[in-house]
């Protein structure tokens, strides 16, 4: 029987294969390899037992449901893991979890799922900029309305507009590049007692730094208690909401513009948009991804602030919240791929686009104001209220009209009836291009 939605209707693969249980069974038989090869480098694991212990360290080999039947007896899930390495090692098994506490291992899995998982979230943020770009490029010259507090303001292009979004998502997608993964490595209580005791003459701080750096390619925090202080991972997690709050400014912005009729939508055949309203076309696909977003930001922000907090040297509060990291991932995954997916549905409405700018002449009332504010003449920005805003259309004719009023030359009128709601646009051509 499944419960998430993401098990039965909107999982991807892609995401399904870093955070199901098999993803995670693996990475931790793959910390526990890595730390006994870290012992062998040292000269404390004989090569021969490190080569039976890789090749027991397969999923195939010591599976999942072999560790899931050693629980039901150890209620420990990771002494059930080492159970049953040792159990397919024999003689060599002695080697297994030397000088570890489960958060050795645990964190340090957790890590690895979250590089592979921003790795892949990275990719697909990286093929949305690409036609994001794609999209300003062509449309740089499509002039539109632009809207401040829903109303009609001064015209902007849709290129520069969707070029607004491009610059946001490389910032986030930099700040997400810049994440930290990080691990522990440093016993029960973080201060490497058993370490010292049994091999007092190593350097233990050394070899967890080594192990953690070197052969996983994570970040070893250094002073820690039984588990990862998780401060990197608020980080990363905060950033994450970051960018995905962008994006479900991308998809509100995108929606508004299909109510405005500004975008028609490809139609798919054989598709339903109602149940009762055979005429529908909805923007399903900006709808999906915002309510995935929404999940996804839901979770991250608890990660976030629950995390970091644990009772002295450890509760268990953190491990419950941890198994779930994979959930928000997964959520976000779709709604990149729905954000995607609706994009390539659109289609421009240039007709509609032409309408709104001859409909709102009102809004060249800037432009006008501000070249009567540089000729010197009275109180220019009170005389185009008086003449914009009393509820009544703005048409070319009435700005026409309303400049012969005015008492300026005849070149600054010939410049002042060149501003019409398709040509002030300003540098927004040039902007969606940078």
């Amino acid at each position: 029987m499944t419960i998430s939605p993401l098990d039965y209707r909107y999982g991807r693969n892609e995401a399904k294969h870093i955070w199901s249980r098999e993803g995670r069974h693996s990475r931790q038989l793959e910390v526990e390899r890595a730390l006994v090869w870290a012992h062998c480098q040292l000269g404390r694991v004989s090569a021969e037992d490190y080569d039976v212990i890789a090749d027991i360290a397969d999923p195939g080999i010591v599976t999942a449901d072999r560790v899931d039947e050693i629980e039901k007896e150890t209620k420990h899930d990771i002494m059930a893991l080492t159970k049953a390495m040792a159990e397919a090692a024999g003689e060599a098994g002695w080697c297994i979890h030397l000088g570890a506490t489960s958060n050795d291992i645990v964190d340090s899995a957790v890590a690895l799922q979250i590089k592979d998982s921003i790795k892949l979230q990275r990719e697909v943020l990286h093929q949305l900029i690409s036609t994001l770009c794609d999209i300003a490029i062509r449309e740089r010259d499509t002039v539109m309305l632009g809207r401040t507090h829903g109303q009609a303001a001064s015209p902007v292009t849709l290129g520069k507009e969707i070029m607004v979004f491009v610059e946001r998502l490389q910032i986030q997608k930099d700040a997400l590049a810049n994440s930290v993964y990080a691990a522990k490595f440093g016993g029960a209580t973080g201060g490497f007692n058993a370490h010292k005791v049994a091999y007092p003459n190593v350097d233990w701080v050394s070899f967890g730094n080594s192990f953690v750096e070197a052969n996983l390619g994570l970040h070893r925090s250094k002073v820690t208690t039984q588990i990862e202080h998780y401060d990197y991972l608020a980080a990363w997690c905060d950033a994450l909401r970051r960018a995905h709050t962008v994006m479900i400014d991308l998809d509100r912005d995108v929606w508004t513009y299909i109510s405005l009729d500004y975008f028609k939508q490809k139609i798919v055949k054989g598709e339903v948009g109602s149940s009762a309203m055979p005429h529908k076309v909805n923007p399903i696909d900006f709808e999906n991804s915002e309510g995935n977003f929404g999940v996804a930001n839901a979770m991250l922000q608890h990660f976030a602030e629950k995390l970091p907090i644990s009772r002295m040297q450890r509760d268990l509060t953190d491990s419950t919240v941890l198994r779930n990291v994979g959930v928000p991932l997964g959520h976000a995954i779709i709604a990149l791929k729905s954000l995607q997916k609706g994009l390539g549905k659109l289609l421009l409405n240039e007709s509609a686009l032409k309408a709104a700018l001859e409909a709102n002449w009102a809004v060249v009332s800037e432009g006008v104001q501000t070249i009567l504010r540089r000729e010197g003449y009275p109180k220019p920005y009170e005389v185009l209220k008086a003449l914009t805003r009393t509820g009544e259309a703005i048409t070319a004719e009435t700005m026409s009209n309303f400049i012969n009023t005015l008492d300026v030359s005849d070149s600054v009128k010939a410049e002042l009836k060149a501003i019409t709601p398709s040509s002030y646009t300003g540098y927004s051509e040039s902007l969606a291009l940078d």
